[in-house]
Formats: C-alpha cells, structure tokens, sequence
C-alpha cells in the first residue's frame, strides 16, 4: 500500500469517528506548484490523541515521534500524522516553546502556528478541499514568500534561514514586510545543526542558490553564522578577468554555475561548499600595487584556513571539511597547468593530491564560467582536462606494488616498507610499469638494508 493510499484509509477512520484529516504543510504547497514531495504531512482535527492512537493501531504498528507534540507514525509507512497544536516560545533556543495539544482548535488556530501563508494551506484528504485562511494560494500564483503573523513568525529565528532557501529553491521573492520583520531577529542562539540544514537544503535543491545568500544580505542576516562570506562584498578584482565585479558577485555565479554542475559530482554538497569557499582567501590576499594592478596572490592558501573556520562554525564532519579545504588549496591549478600545456606526469601528480579529481575539475569550470566567459570557450579547456583525467585514471587501474609484493621477495615488515611503497607510488604516478618499477623499489630496500 502507498502512503497516498494509507493516508485515504487514515482520513477515513477518522471521518468516521466524527473528525476530519487534512494534509498539511510542504506537500500542498509543492502539489500545487507540480512539484514533487515524498514527505506527506496529515493533521487529524475533531478526535482525541487517544481516539486516535486507537484507529491508527488498526492499521499497524504505531510509533511516536513525540507524544508532548502529538506527532505519529506508523512503521512500513512515512506519513508524519500530527495533531494541531499551538506554541508558545519561553526563550530563544529552538526548544524552547511550550506546546499545546488542542484537536478541536480548528483549522485557522492550527494554520496560525505555520511560517508562511504558502506553508499554511491544508487539503481535506476526502475531499480534495483547499483550506487557504492567509491568502497563501495567491502568494503562489505571485511568487512570494510573506511571514503570517510577525509576532509568531519572530519566535523562531531558523525562519529567517527558512525564507531565504525557499527564496532560492522556488526562485519567489520575500516581500518587504517579511524582510523587514526578519532583519530584527537574532540568530546567535540557532545550533549549528540546523543552520547546516537549511544551507544544504538550497546548496543541494536550489536552482540559483545565490539567492539564498542574496536574500540573507538583503535581511542583514550574514553577519552571525556567514561573516567569511559577507566579507568577499566590495571586495576588488581586475576587471580584464573578472568582469562580473567584487568577488561577491563572482563567489555567487559560481556556486549558481556548481549547481547546474552537482548532479555530475561524487560529493554534491561538497562541490556546493567548495565552490562557496573557494575564494574565502582573497579578502586577506588581495593588494592594490601603486600603479593600480590588482592581486590576490596566495588567496588558495589563505582560503585554507577561512574555510576551516567557515566550516568548523556549521559543521564538525571532518570529512567533508577535509574534502573542501583541499579543493580550496587545488582550485586554480587545473586550468593554469591546462594554459601552460603541463605534461601527464605534472596531471599525474596534482589528481594524486586531490581528493577528488573529477569534483576539482567541475569546481575549476564553475569558477572559470563564474567569471562571465561564455561555456564555448572553455570547451577546448575542458576536453584537454578531461582527457588529461582519463589517462590518469587509467594508470592508477593497473596493479600497483604492495607490501605482499616485499614479503614475497624476501623483505621484512619494518621502517623502510612505507618508503619503499611511497616510491612504488610515485614511479606509478610517473607511468612507469609495475615489472619495471618493482626491481627498482627492491633495490632500494637493499641499499636501505
């Protein structure tokens, strides 16, 4: 049974208890935009929790999500089953709220607690009935995102980071009014947690998703959790290479560049945070020269540790923040050696380094179309990469030397092993056969005997 199906069978129980089940929430808002969404949210009106609980333990095993706001589940089956409620926040964390079970609160009461009047639409389940009490089906038709009530909406500050990813996902503006009411509210006390949330859902959903950052700029809301992105504004380049502007507008086009790439990418949100970090050096780097040249020279390596610290704020995955970094450092070196016609062996030993080769060479594109260079030139560039990729994946396929390869020639485990292997490495690296390279690592181990 689908979850489509299961929901008819729940809003039929409770019809016949004497209640009624809505869907709630993003799913009408995206079924109405004929947009996909798995995630079905149903709110149960007119029954008790324990009128409730009883019909839902006819159709299956029940869980709770939690029972203080009244939210269920079923097992085999995603449905998010909630009872309304009404929420009072008590202090500025995002658990901070005293919430109140109240079935029969009625459908604006329960619509009042939503963010936005495009996330406050309810459907009958039954019937197929809008229930639209904040005007959000308009909002729709005109592409904005307004806030419903500003004295509600400011009890939580993820709203904020809310507004500006559906700003990016849908391509909707936020109205002055929510703007306005957003630019007064304090984000310090958010967790990393869910500002990492909100971040991934634009970087990974969003067509555009500068326009996350656009919008939080336009809120005054980067200073908190972005400041290492808020300081790339104004931010000088030389305009023969860049002449998109400061390194603000140029950061933007290439992660809205990256997203049209991200699909192609090993690590998705890794290329998105790469692309967003990799020129985090240049404010540090940048210098003027008395005759006015501009250059940011070393801005890889200073970007190194700004996205260290960027990323050490929202994220402790160190994984991930070991992916960037080295894709920071890397950045601009494919497509320097590509104008230089650097040889295989150079490529050779740059993928060696990169923790993901293909991710660098879709971040190098981003950042070379994030510069307003028409895709056609590149496309030379690209190919010659490309192929320079294929010819290092290709060696690194052949049967390398390893340690059972020593034992079996007579050598013991000891300290000369890792720089035996090492050298085994680079001689791969450097196109030389493993029949040809195992005799000169045996006779370095003899020398080193």
């Amino acid at each position: 049974m689908t979850d489509a199906d299961m929901a008819v069978r729940i809003a039929q129980l409770v019809k016949d208890a004497g209640g009624r089940a809505f869907f709630v929430g993003g799913c009408v808002r995206d079924r109405l935009l004929g947009r996909e969404n798995k995630d079905i949210d149903i709110e149960v009106h007119g029954i008790t929790p324990e009128t409730l609980t009883r019909l839902l333990g006819t159709l299956g095993e029940l869980t709770s999500f939690g029972k203080s706001f009244g939210v269920f589940g079923l097992r085999h089956c995603g449905l998010d089953i909630a009872m309304p409620r009404s929420e009072r926040a008590f202090g500025p964390g995002h658990q901070d709220f005293v919430c109140t079970l109240d079935p029969f609160i009625g459908t604006r009461q329960a619509a009042l607690r939503r963010d936005f009047t495009v996330n406050a639409l309810m459907q009958d389940i039954l019937t197929g009935e809008i229930i639209d009490h904040f005007d959000g089906i308009a909002d729709l038709e005109k592409r904005r995102i307004r806030h419903i009530d500003a004295v509600r909406f400011a009890e939580d500050p993820l709203r904020v980071l809310r507004a500006a990813q559906f700003a990016a996902r849908f391509g909707f503006m936020v109205t002055p009014e929510t703007v306005s009411v957003c630019r007064e509210m304090d984000l310090s006390a958010l967790s990393a947690e869910r500002i990492f949330g909100e971040l991934e859902k634009a970087l990974l959903k969003a067509e555009h998703p500068s326009v996350f950052f656009a919008v939080l700029r336009e809120m005054d809301q980067l200073d908190c959790w972005f400041p290492e992105v808020r300081d790339l504004i104004g931010v000088p380049q030389p305009a023969k290479y860049h002449p998109e502007g400061d390194v603000w507008n140029h950061t933007m086009l290439v992660l809205d560049q990256a997203a049209v790439l991200r699909g192609k990418a090993e690590d998705p949100l890794g290329l998105m945070l790469s692309a967003l970090c990799h020129d985090l050096g240049k404010p540090a780097a940048t210098r003027v020269e008395e005759d006015g040249r501009l250059h940011a020279f070393g801005h890889d390596r200073k970007g190194v540790s700004v996205s260290e610290r960027f990323l050490s704020r929202i994220t402790q995955e160190k994984k991930r923040k070991q992916y960037v970094k080295n894709m920071v450092l890397l950045h601009m070196l494919p497509n320097m050696m590509a104008l230089q016609n650097a040889g295989q062996k150079a490529f050779n030993r740059l993928f060696d380094r990169s923790v993901s080769p293909g991710d660098l060479l879709l971040l190098c594109k981003a950042d070379v179309l994030g510069s307003s260079t028409a895709p056609e030139d590149y496309i030379g560039t690209e190919a010659f990469l490309q192929e320079r990729l294929s010819v290092f994946r290709a060696v690194m396929a052949q049967p390398g030397i390893t340690g059972a390869d020593l034992i079996a020639a007579g050598f013991s485990p000891g300290e000369s092993f890792h720089e035996a292997l090492s050298l085994a490495h680079r001689l791969q690296l450097a196109g030389v056969a493993r029949e040809q390279a195992l005799p000169q690592v045996l006779a370095f181990l003899r020398r080193t005997k």
